[in-house]
């Protein structure tokens, strides 16, 4: 070894700083520091000041169906570029792009499923999926989840979350506004009950149309509920709105929705809503090939029943 030579050096020095994900998060509603596995424990809101974060569309039904029990239904429909529409990309691409970033084929899912031993037909829209937008594919399943309701007796829920009609198919999407209440409006008249639960944000065709027919319409706090969004109105009138107009709060406060409930809360109370509506015994889950566990479920007096916000 030469006088001067040296040896490598045994501690390795990083010369780049390596980036990754800590797992802290900044509130994107009062900027407190959030951990993301203490915000997934608290069902994605915000442990400080409850902000409801965003769920997708499997999320939201590993939440409120009991384990196991839902089965998806018409999950074969899929989009297609009829209109051959173009705008910054064309509309097939867009699809494409869509599929592969929510992981499905559409913005809904549909279902039938137990909610605490009840038979349900639930319906779930997934923002993820183009902004949730309605397209004639969610307008279809979610007129044959009716439709379906109807022969087999099943109470309704359908979860929105949606930034409107999917403007790449034109009338096309126009056209699901009428569908879907005529739908509904069968189910009403074959005496079923349908409740309707708006999550943040909920606006355009979808709350024009079947997200604003419930027999219940109950909503999460702090949800923006509109057809047009604040900046349009305030733009188009040359005023500014209210504080807090087209907030969840501000619907509830001027008779648009029934009650607000808390995403922690929200499976007893739509079990109990359920229960409450169609607590005469007539639905059999059973008669559909849902297996009921073998308990006896208590009918609590609608004399007595008020449902907690």
């Amino acid at each position: 070894m030469g006088l001067f030579s040296r040896s490598k050096p045994k501690i390795k020095v990083q010369t780049t700083k390596k980036d990754g994900f800590s797992g802290w998060l900044k509130c994107t509603h009062c900027n407190e520091m959030i951990h993301a596995d203490e915000l997934q424990r608290n069902s994605n809101c915000c442990p400080k000041c409850d902000y409801h974060y965003r769920l997708s569309a499997d999320e939201r039904i590993k939440s409120l169906a009991d384990e196991g029990s839902f089965k998806e239904l018409f999950n074969t429909l899929r989009s297609v570029d009829s209109l051959r529409f173009v705008d910054a990309e064309p509309y097939a691409e867009r699809l494409q792009s869509a599929c592969e970033k929510a992981g499905r084929d559409d913005a809904v899912s549909v279902g039938t499923c137990l909610l605490q031993g009840a038979p349900i037909a639930l319906g779930v829209m997934d923002f993820n999926f183009m902004g949730g937008s309605m397209g004639s594919v969610v307008g279809e399943k979610l007129t044959l989840l009716i439709e379906h309701a109807i022969v087999h007796k099943l109470p309704l829920i359908i979860i929105s979350t949606s930034g409107g009609a999917r403007m790449q198919e034109s009338v096309l999407s126009l056209m699901q506004m009428a569908k879907t209440s005529a739908a509904l409006a069968k189910l009403h008249e074959a005496c079923l009950p349908y409740i309707s639960v708006l999550t943040n944000p909920t606006t355009g065709g979808v709350t024009a149309s079947f997200a604003s027919l419930g027999d219940l319409i109950v909503a999460e706090p702090n949800a923006l509920i509109c057809f047009a969004g604040p900046r349009v109105i305030e733009q188009t009138i040359g005023h500014q709105l209210p504080p807090g107009a087209q907030k969840s709060e501000f619907l509830l406060e001027h008779g648009m929705l029934d009650c607000i409930i808390n995403r922690r809360d929200l499976k007893q109370k739509l079990a109990d809503l359920v229960e409450f509506l169609s607590g005469n015994g007539r639905l059999n889950g059973e008669e559909y090939g849902i297996e009921i566990p073998k308990k006896n479920i208590s009918k609590k007096s609608a004399a007595t029943y008020t449902p907690a916000i």
